[in-house]
């Protein structure tokens, strides 16, 4: 016998926690739109620095993995968020992230979570536009774009 066989009391357990598991699906936690760089630093370790009173606000905590999209050149990178200063203003890319953009680029900064079906149906994420050197933030999370943009066409 290569192994114990589990005992019944052991097995039922596992057997109950494979129930519980639910099928998950993974949404939008929180997103920065337009986010200027500030900074690059190259010689970094790596990551992104973001303003810490902006990773607040969106709920964004130090070392969460980001997803980062340059709106300026298409690229986009994974990399983790760092605090910067609070009140800085401060979005800059590090390491070898700071090859993907130049200071003034726009950026799209989105985290992700997962969510079981039913929170996923009721779920908004926290997302700020920012301008003017991310010094001016406007909250966009929920707003209506569009209307009736299906018509019907069976008259």
């Amino acid at each position: 016998m290569r192994g114990k066989v589990p005992t019944c009391a052991a097995f039922d357990k596992l057997n109950i926690r494979l129930h519980v598991i639910k099928m998950q699906v993974t949404l939008l936690k929180s997103k920065l739109l337009r986010a200027e760089v500030t900074d690059r630093a190259l010689h970094y370790e790596g990551s992104l620095a973001i303003d810490s009173a902006l990773m607040k606000q969106i709920g964004l905590i130090p070392y969460e993995k980001i997803l980062v999209a340059n709106i300026a050149n298409g690229e986009r990178l994974e990399t983790y968020a760092i605090e910067a200063p609070k009140g800085s203003h401060t979005i800059s890319l590090n390491g070898a992230a700071a090859h993907k953009g130049q200071v003034g680029d726009l950026l799209v900064i989105m985290s992700f979570a997962q969510f079981e079906e039913a929170e996923a149906r009721s779920w908004k994420p926290k997302v700020l536009v920012l301008g003017d050197g991310n010094k001016t933030v406007t909250r966009a999370d929920n707003v209506l774009v569009a209307e009736d943009v299906f018509v019907d066409t069976s008259f």
